[in-house]
């Protein structure tokens, strides 16, 4: 029997989504919590990684159940999951699927978030949830180099050093940055899968082009490049949340 769930969830206390052997993760609360109600191990798989203090607005895993464990409904399995789940992470909606369903086969791409907390004092609230950065950002020179970004292109330059992947090239369909009237700024990045630390190496050099480091036109050099070193600075983890999923549920 196979679960699938929609969940979110605050990363601060987790070290990312997939389970370590020295460290909490998110899929390990939740392998705790599947092995509590329906008493027995069940497998659990994640649509993404994650990295450590990653957040997720939307996300998807998989619970599987093997024989002899508890038969609940999809209807009740988010309460039954509440009642053992820890406050940071909630599964919002669950759904049976056909046992050989693949949730990482089913996502056809995602969207994240960045957010940065722009006033000069800081948000107890935003805490470990946003970058907090209190220089002027040049929004239009920022967007005019988030223009250079989009499509299907090689994004090794936007790669933390030492990845072991290969394959760099992704499609980016959106890649902008959006100012609220709250003090918090937002840039979103859309596509088909991302490289490790790709969204907040963006986010960096986004800030980098604001602080006119780097310039706008620079960024599709430097995307021929593929070369980190002529991209921005990492972005702090905590400011970055898996906004948005993109999942076939026929697949």
């Amino acid at each position: 029997m196979k679960y699938l769930l929609k969940l979110s969830y605050c990363g601060t206390n987790y070290a990312g989504f997939q389970v370590q052997p020295n460290a909490n993760t998110v899929q390990a609360e939740l392998m705790r919590a599947a092995e509590k109600i329906f008493t027995v191990p069940c497998l659990v798989t994640g649509c993404s990684r994650t990295d450590s203090g990653v957040h997720a607005y939307e996300y998807y895993a998989t619970v599987e159940v093997p024989c002899g464990g508890a038969n609940i409904s999809s209807e009740k399995l988010p309460r039954a999951l509440a009642s053992v789940l820890p406050p940071d992470i909630s599964v919002m909606a669950a759904w049976h699927v056909a046992d050989d369903f693949s949730v990482r086969r089913a996502v056809s791409g995602k969207e994240y978030v960045y957010t940065l907390w722009t006033k000069n004092y800081p948000n107890p609230f935003l805490a470990d949830r946003a970058w907090h950065y209190t220089r002027p950002l040049n929004m239009e020179q920022m967007n005019e180099a988030a223009k250079f970004l989009l499509g299907k292109q090689d994004f090794a330059a936007f790669m933390a050093s030492g990845s072991s992947i290969t394959d760099t090239v992704r499609t980016i369909t959106r890649c902008e940055a959006v100012a609220d009237s709250d003090g918090t700024v937002k840039i979103y990045v859309a596509a088909d899968g991302f490289l490790y630390n790709m969204v907040r190496i963006i986010v960096g050099t986004l800030v980098y082009v604001s602080e006119e480091k780097i310039k706008s036109e620079d960024i599709a050099d430097i995307l021929l490049s593929k070369d980190r070193k002529k991209a921005g600075k990492t972005a702090p983890a905590g400011g970055l949340y898996l906004n948005k999923v993109f999942i076939n549920f026929e697949r």
